[in-house]
């Protein structure tokens, strides 16, 4: 009998995340979607265009904390599409970690300055 890397023996090489990222790619965008139909309900209904309308909309600590946890959703949604693009199209692997390294400080950076702004108000 021959050794092949074919059928039920097969060798299974790779990162073994790519089920668990798509899920977890999925899961945030219903986060998002959740997110923004019920702030944009809240917002017509209570909601109005001037600062103090948005400054009393976020003056509520729920409305800060479930926006925070949405946009940490939006970055991690983000982080995991990027991070394919630069696996899938950038074959340098020095090039590559220079640009994951950029990502995710530029998303670590964002999420920083989203808390700033969100309890600022």
């Amino acid at each position: 009998m021959s050794k092949n890397n074919i059928g039920v023996n097969r060798l299974v090489v790779g990162a073994h995340y790519g089920l668990t990222e798509w899920l977890l790619q999925r899961i945030t965008a219903v986060i998002m979607v959740i997110f923004t139909v019920l702030f944009l309900g809240v917002y017509l209904v209570y909601g109005n265009a001037s600062y103090e309308g948005w400054a009393s909309l976020f003056a509520n600590q729920f409305i800060k904390i479930v926006t925070f946890l949405t946009l940490l959703s939006l970055f991690y949604h983000a982080w995991v599409g990027i991070r394919d693009i630069w696996m899938d199209y950038i074959a340098s692997a020095g090039l590559r970690l220079a640009l994951q390294t950029f990502t995710v400080l530029w998303l670590v950076g964002c999420a920083g300055y989203t808390a700033q702004i969100l309890w600022r108000v």
